[in-house]
């Protein structure tokens, strides 16, 4: 009998997410899972790392049969920990998700979900970060967790480029709604940042981030569009971050006088 894949599977909202939930029952269908998640919700905390504090790493008892941990960290230390002090070896794929709400265009530099599946791949592991379009407390995650099993599977059946990852967004809906899955780029939007200022009972100011997401990119090869329109979005994502295109050019500026 061929030995199962074993699948890491960490996220950024936390380890009683919804989220997470749907996706420890997907991944249960192909490989063997280990889970390492947050113990409290770490929404945007990009590829932050811990190193300041000490990092609690404890059992948990969240999914019935499935070994699983929580960590006092970001998602990258959960996926740090789980390799180095866990397992003590590299799994064959590494899942993070699934993300209450889109991961897709710029929100990918801030998203813990997806450093997580970055950090994955700077480890040389084929690494997926799901994210569902869905804020609300009661999202419907079933249609995320079909496509979630159906890319996973075939990762592992073709084995993903080592540095790279996916980026994979699904639209909220029910699974008949969905239109299938695009290959895209990512699409140029950007927040359009505020801050509500507000004072505490003490007479002290705080504020509160808040903002409007905008695009200009009318392309119809990137995520936004296709998640416009009905369709799962998966961009190849690789943490290398040189403008490559500019090399030639720089070098011929003169910069030793």
């Amino acid at each position: 009998m061929a030995k199962k894949p074993l699948i890491l599977i960490t996220n950024d909202d936390g380890i009683t997410a919804k989220g997470i939930a749907q996706l420890v029952k997907s991944m249960q269908k192909i490989g063997d899972i280990l889970v390492v998640a947050p113990d409290k919700p770490q929404s945007g905390m990009g590829h932050a790392i811990t190193i300041h504090h000490p990092l609690r790493l404890s059992k948990s008892n969240q999914f019935e049969g499935v070994e699983a941990y929580t960590c006092s960290g970001t998602p990258v230390d959960c996926v740090k920990l789980g390799i180095y002090e866990i397992i003590k070896r590299r799994p064959d794929l590494l899942v993070s998700g699934i993300n209450h709400g889109s991961n897709a265009a710029t929100n990918v530099l801030y998203s813990g979900t997806m450093s997580a599946a970055v950090e994955g791949a700077i480890e040389g592991i084929p690494s997926i970060g799901f994210s569902l379009l869905d804020h609300s407390s009661d999202a419907d995650f079933e249609a995320a967790g079909h496509f979630a099993s159906q890319i996973a599977s075939a990762i592992l059946a073709n084995n993903l480029q080592k540095g790279v990852c996916l980026n994979v967004n699904i639209p909220k809906g029910k699974l008949e709604e969905l239109k299938g899955t695009k290959i895209c780029r990512q699409g140029r939007a950007f927040w359009e940042d505020s801050f509500d200022k507000r004072t505490d009972p003490f007479g002290g100011d705080y504020y509160w981030l808040t903002g409007n997401f905008s695009s200009t990119d009318k392309g119809e090869d990137t995520d936004m569009w296709a998640l416009d329109h009905g369709y799962v979005s998966i961009v190849p994502t690789q943490f290398d971050m040189t403008a490559h295109h500019l090399i030639s050019q720089l070098n011929e500026w003169d910069l030793n006088n």
